[in-house]
C-alpha cells in the first residue's frame, strides 16, 4: 500500500466510527462528531500541505545550490501572456501618439521602445534567449561518413 493509500483507508475507517458513533449516540452529538471529523481533515490538509511546502523550499534549494536561477512563481505562461497582451493594447495608443506629433520617425521610435521592452522581459524570463548556438555538432571519428 502506498502512503496515499493508508491514509485514504485511515479516513474512512475516521468516517465509518463517527457515522457509528452517531448512531449509537444520537442526533444531540451530531454536531460534536461533525467537528471532530472535520478537524482531522483540515489536519490531514495541514499536513499535506506543509510536506508539499517543504518539497518545493527543499527543490528551490537545491536550484539555488547547483547555482542555477532560482525559480520564481511569476515566471509562468500567464504572466507572458498578459505582458503580450497589454503590450499590444498599448501599443495602440503609443503607435497614434508618435505618427500624430513626428510622422514615421515618431511612429518608428514607438515602435523600437514597444520591442525594446518585450524583448527585454523576454531576456529576463529566459537569459539564454538572444545568445548563439555556441556548441556545434562534430561527428565523431567512428562516423560512417568518412571512407
Amino acid at each position: 500500500m502506498t502512503g496515499m493509500d493508508a491514509r485514504d483507508t485511515e479516513l474512512k475507517k475516521d468516517i465509518n466510527a463517527s457515522l457509528q458513533a452517531r448512531r449509537e449516540l444520537g442526533e444531540e452529538y451530531e454536531s460534536a462528531l461533525v467537528d471532530s471529523f472535520m478537524e482531522k481533515v483540515d489536519q490531514r490538509i495541514d499536513g499535506a500541505v506543509e510536506r508539499r511546502l517543504r518539497r518545493q523550499l527543499a527543490e528551490q534549494q537545491m536550484v539555488v545550490a547547483r547555482g542555477s536561477r532560482s525559480p520564481k512563481p511569476t515566471d509562468s505562461w500567464g504572466e507572458r501572456f498578459g505582458f503580450g497582451i497589454v503590450s499590444l493594447v498599448l501599443a495602440i495608443p503609443l503607435s497614434a501618439i508618435g505618427g500624430a506629433v513626428a510622422h514615421l520617425p515618431g511612429l518608428l521610435v514607438a515602435w523600437a521602445g514597444i520591442v525594446g521592452v518585450n524583448a527585454f522581459q523576454a531576456v529576463r524570463g529566459n537569459p539564454d534567449l538572444f545568445r548563439g548556438r555556441r556548441r556545434h555538432h562534430r561527428p565523431s571519428q567512428d562516423s560512417d561518413w568518412e571512407d
